[in-house]
């Protein structure tokens, strides 16, 4: 499951499964949450996420696109170790804000 709270105006999301074909949806289905806010900023907390695979890379390329298309943009904080050589290895890195925390990826809004 992904959870969303918020410090301040920036949604941040969480949580412990693999980003992949099977949780995808629910990734999508939090992150969406944030369009009911006007422009939508969020953080993605990746510390606890164990895994990305294509389907999950894909979708995070399509989550942005959305943020975009509203004027709202997302960035992603705390990648494990192999979470950050997937994204690395796939160049996925480049098309993304990436911190290595989430107090600053919240921070960098302010900026």
């Amino acid at each position: 499951m992904f959870q969303r709270s918020r410090q301040g105006a920036i949604n941040i999301v969480g949580g412990e499964l693999p980003l992949n074909a099977e949780n995808a949806e629910l990734l999508t289905k939090t992150l969406e949450e944030c369009f009911t806010d006007g422009q939508p900023r969020a953080v993605l907390d990746l510390q606890e996420v164990p895994l990305i695979d294509s389907h999950g890379l894909e979708t995070l390329l399509d989550i942005q696109e959305s943020f975009e298309q509203r004027t709202g943009s997302l960035k992603l904080a705390a990648p494990n170790p192999l979470c950050g050589d997937i994204l690395a290895a796939t160049g996925i890195d480049n098309h993304f804000e990436i911190y290595p925390e989430v107090k600053t990826a919240v921070a960098s809004f302010l900026q």
